[in-house]
């Protein structure tokens, strides 16, 4: 949510923002959020005016009665009610006109940063860099579920019988890659100084709307019926959601965690072939990074935290590139953002496996963390990145580390938490 007065103050620059991401309709909510900010903010001056003339003709009564007057003070109480019933009604205006305007900049989004490409949509994203040389081996990669299936590692009809489409079983050695990723990913984050941390998997509607726009909301979160409670999409969500309503001290900044957590998503929409077996899915486990800093230090924090992705897939051998995202891929509190890719050999492409993005403030904004500095208090900026979502990221590591003999090789990196196993075999 970007700052009122900044919108007040920028009609013209907060209307080519949404221009440039290809929010046309979202136009005519600049006018009506300065139209009502206007009346909001008279109706607002004349409660205060009436809140003061309360306390001076209070003042007014006490000595006239002091004084005997008994006849004029009672003319005077008679003002006091009416002033007290046109406050009332003001009060009642002023809380209507600000949730309307709450709810209107809710809705507008924040203003990108000038670096980012403008696109309509994921087709326009700008290549930035790649990491390692992709290959394509000269034997055939089956389709990941098919190498899973080699070594009795997945189970996706009796999870639909359990649980329906989008869920899985994994089991023995896949499993077992599964969580040594995830352990791995936790040390690979510590070893880089960020506190770890093990969240609350389920958020308040307040948190919701404090961290993700509404479209994203609709599409991602599954409600927990008959609770103020939703099922987190991603542990992003319940990491900021920590400091909803603090000031943090900014001797303490930044703020660096990493965080592990089981994610669930409704993935709306329809899914191609190259989204079934566990691409896109319901339910997975994730390592994040989120970062809470000063302004000036979130750009450098950004490019910090997309390395740290680049570099744990490196150390397992996978080929991967960065995406500038265009402003019409941009989600609506995103100040920038960078896909990171991993290669499929057998796609002969790269596909996503992380984002990161710089929020600014809008998330701050909406949750209320604030900083106590030196000049006063201000707005923290906060990050967030993928490490590792390792059900998409599996498919990179099975595809990128399967030999000809339909073994897969193990990374030296990820081999203590596989109990030293530098292969693994398929069963069939």
């Amino acid at each position: 949510m970007i700052d009122l007065k900044f919108l007040r103050e920028n009609p013209e620059i907060v209307k080519q923002n949404i221009k440039n991401k290809f929010q046309d309709q979202k136009l005519p909510l600049v006018d009506e959020v300065i139209e009502l900010d206007a009346k909001a903010r008279a109706t607002q001056k004349e409660a205060d005016e009436l809140r003061a003339s309360r306390n001076t003709l209070s003042k007014q009564i006490g000595q006239l009665m002091g004084q005997g007057k008994k006849e004029e003070a009672e003319a005077v109480k008679a003002q006091v009610s009416a002033n007290a019933a046109r406050l009332a009604e003001l009060e009642e205006t002023e809380k209507e006109l600000q949730e309307k305007v709450t709810k209107i900049m809710m809705v507008i989004p924040n203003i990108i940063d000038p670096s980012v490409p403008i696109g309509k949509d994921d087709s326009c994203n700008v290549e930035i860099e790649k990491f390692g040389e992709p290959v394509v081996p000269d034997f055939e990669i089956p389709y990941h579920t098919d190498i899973m299936d080699r070594f009795d590692g997945i189970d996706l009809d009796a999870a639909g019988k359990v649980a329906g489409n989008g869920f899985y079983y994994l089991m023995g050695d896949i499993a077992r890659i599964h969580s040594a990723v995830i352990s791995y990913a936790r040390d690979f984050m510590i070893n880089r100084g960020f506190t770890y941390c093990v969240p609350p998997f389920m958020i308040r509607s307040n948190v919701v709307t404090g961290v993700m726009s509404f479209d994203e909301m609709d599409a991602m979160m599954y409600k927990i019926e008959g609770e103020d409670l939703y099922l987190i999409g991603t542990s992003e969500h319940s990491m900021i959601g920590k400091f909803i309503d603090q000031i943090l001290p900014e001797a303490e900044l930044p703020l660096t965690l990493t965080s592990y957590s089981p994610c669930f998503r409704k993935e709306k929409g329809a899914h191609g072939i190259e989204e079934r077996g566990v691409y896109r899915i319901h339910q997975f486990e994730k390592q994040e990074m989120i970062v809470v800093c000063k302004p000036e230090d979130s750009m450098k924090w950004y490019d910090k935290l997309w390395k740290n992705t680049v570099d744990l897939f490196r150390s397992m051998d996978i080929p991967v590139r960065t995406l500038e995202c265009c402003s019409g891929d941009l989600a609506d509190l995103k100040v920038k953002s960078v896909d990171v890719e991993a290669w499929s050999p057998r796609q002969k492409k790269y596909f996503e496996v992380g984002s990161c993005s710089n929020l600014g403030d809008a998330q701050a904004r909406r949750l209320r963390i604030r900083v106590n500095g030196e000049n006063g208090k201000y707005l923290a900026h906060t990050l967030n990145n993928t490490v590792v979502a390792p059900p998409r990221m599996l498919i990179a590591f099975l595809e990128n580390n399967l030999q000809a003999d339909g073994s897969v090789r193990i990374p030296e990196a990820l081999r203590p938490y596989m109990g030293g196993k530098e292969v693994i075999v398929p069963k069939k």
